[in-house]
């Protein structure tokens, strides 16, 4: 069931409905209907799968209750590994058996060892790399004695499950989301209306960019041999408004439908394409698995602490993993050390917290620096989305030597039988959007509301036509 589908439009009111003048008496029929609610949204992607759901909750819950009981410190660290373990092993096996059983093969062919690998033709369950990192952070957290165990089975499986998170984020944590869903919620009129402006701007940023973006990024990414430098240029800058349109729309119908039913969910983006650094750019692109991999992996490997070789490698181990989390390819992988690259000189020269405050720009030399910090920092950006986007590295650097080799600036006709120079005044529109509302949750609030959340949805009626209902880029991951 996608966000943006005749079917969530059915099953969202239903919901709320359901939610509010059935449930609104007691948290526990609250949480009822959201769990069923839940696994109803997820057995439509494949019922099937729902045993993995299932198992990976009671795993993570009857291993925290096991984690605090323990009486010595080695039972705990048992249970500990133990679960994360089974975990990650089934991550492994739905998620990159494939990948090491292909590469081990195309290792051992390249010194003359001919291996048939054993292939799983297996489908990857959609959200297993988001339900499973949620469990390993509540279970992370009950070890080192942050929060208590979760006692309540029905509430613990609403936090693993919650059906607004579950497929593609944010990546929530026990200690933000779960005395949510230990209270009984309270309807409140303007939260609720600032949820259906979120998911409004959601399905802009959806429907309206990144399918429209996707249309031309596809066009030219498949055809690049016979594109010239400027076409691949656009090629890369509309797969990045598109990877950016997607994600976070998806975020931002997720904030916004929780809002509905009175539960506040984790910022996952803000304004990322307004940053100075690339330093700043991952403080503000998915935060949630950001700030994860910095709590759960870069701190305990000593962080920003000892020798300049100890960042390093810590920085390069965050940097890998997170681009190997986003899939089971080289080519993510190429993507996260070109992004570790960008970063290690920020953090060696003490940069790297530099920008921490809002943007601003103004009639001034500084401001000039600033502005074309922010080209540099979406064009380095827009640089490694192409290892991210291509089919192989291979292909990513055959992309990027014609880009800076054909040296043809000029229009190319689109095999989508359009100019896509049509596409530049929506994106400026966007990007002004966002630059006037960069301090806040997303641009329809304030004032003339009404006026922009009308000029919204004619927006997305007028160009929903075209975008066919594509699913979201990170149902992948």
């Amino acid at each position: 069931m996608f966000f943006n589908s005749f079917h969530f439009a059915v099953f969202l009111p239903l919901v709320f409905l359901m939610y509010w003048f059935v449930g609104q008496k007691s948290k526990i029929n609250q949480n009822y209907i959201l769990i069923l609610a839940s696994y109803y949204f997820y057995a439509c992607w494949d019922w099937r799968f729902l045993f993995l759901l299932v198992f990976s909750t009671l795993l993570d819950y009857f291993s925290a209750l096991q984690i605090e009981k323990s009486q010595t410190p080695k039972q705990k660290k048992l249970w500990l590994w133990l679960c994360i373990s089974i975990n990650l092993g089934f991550l492994g096996i739905f998620k990159y058996y494939n990948f090491f059983a292909q590469s081990f093969a195309a290792l051992f062919q390249s010194v003359g060892w001919q291996v048939s690998p054993i292939l799983l033709d297996v489908v990857l369950p959609v959200g297993i790399s988001f339900y499973t990192f949620h469990g390993l952070s509540y279970i992370i957290d009950i070890y080192y004695g942050r929060i208590k165990s979760e006692k309540n089975f029905v509430d613990y499986s609403l936090f693993v499950s919650y059906f607004p998170l579950l497929v593609a984020g944010p990546i929530e944590r026990a200690t933000h989301l779960l005395p949510q869903l230990k209270k009984r919620r309270k309807f409140n009129f303007e939260k609720a209306k600032e949820g259906v402006y979120q998911i409004i701007w959601g399905l802009v940023k959806k429907v309206v960019i990144a399918d429209t973006c996707a249309q031309y990024a596809n066009a030219i990414f498949d055809q690049y041999h016979s594109m010239n430098s400027l076409s691949l240029v656009l090629g890369a800058v509309y797969f990045a408004f598109q990877i950016y349109g997607d994600f976070s729309g998806y975020s931002d119908i997720a904030l916004g439908t929780s809002k509905l039913f009175g539960i506040d969910l984790l910022r996952n983006f803000n304004y990322p394409y307004f940053s100075r650094d690339i330093a700043e750019f991952w403080r503000r692109w998915h935060i949630s698995l950001t700030t994860w991999f910095r709590d759960y992996l870069y701190i305990p490997l000593g962080g920003s602490k000892g020798s300049k070789w100890m960042k390093i490698r810590n920085t390069f181990a965050i940097f890998l993993v997170s681009g190997f989390w986003h899939g089971a390819s080289w080519t993510f992988i190429a993507w996260g050390l070109i992004n570790a690259l960008y970063f290690i000189p920020l953090l060696l020269l003490n940069k790297n917290r530099n920008n921490l405050d809002t943007v601003a720009l103004s009639f001034n030399l500084a401001s000039v620096k600033t502005f074309f910090n922010i080209l540099l920092t979406f064009a380095i950006t827009c640089l490694a989305w192409i290892f991210f986007r291509a089919k192989t590295i291979q292909d990513a650097f055959s992309y990027i030597e014609r880009m800076v080799t054909d040296s043809r600036f000029v229009s190319q006709y689109m095999s989508i039988e359009r100019y896509n120079y049509e596409l530049w005044p929506l994106l400026v529109i966007f990007i002004v959007a966002e630059w006037s509302c960069r301090t806040q949750t997303e641009p329809i609030s304030g004032r003339y509301s009404w006026v922009k959340m009308s000029l919204c949805l004619a927006a997305i009626l007028a160009l929903g036509v075209f975008s066919d209902y594509k699913e979201f880029i990170y149902f992948q991951f």
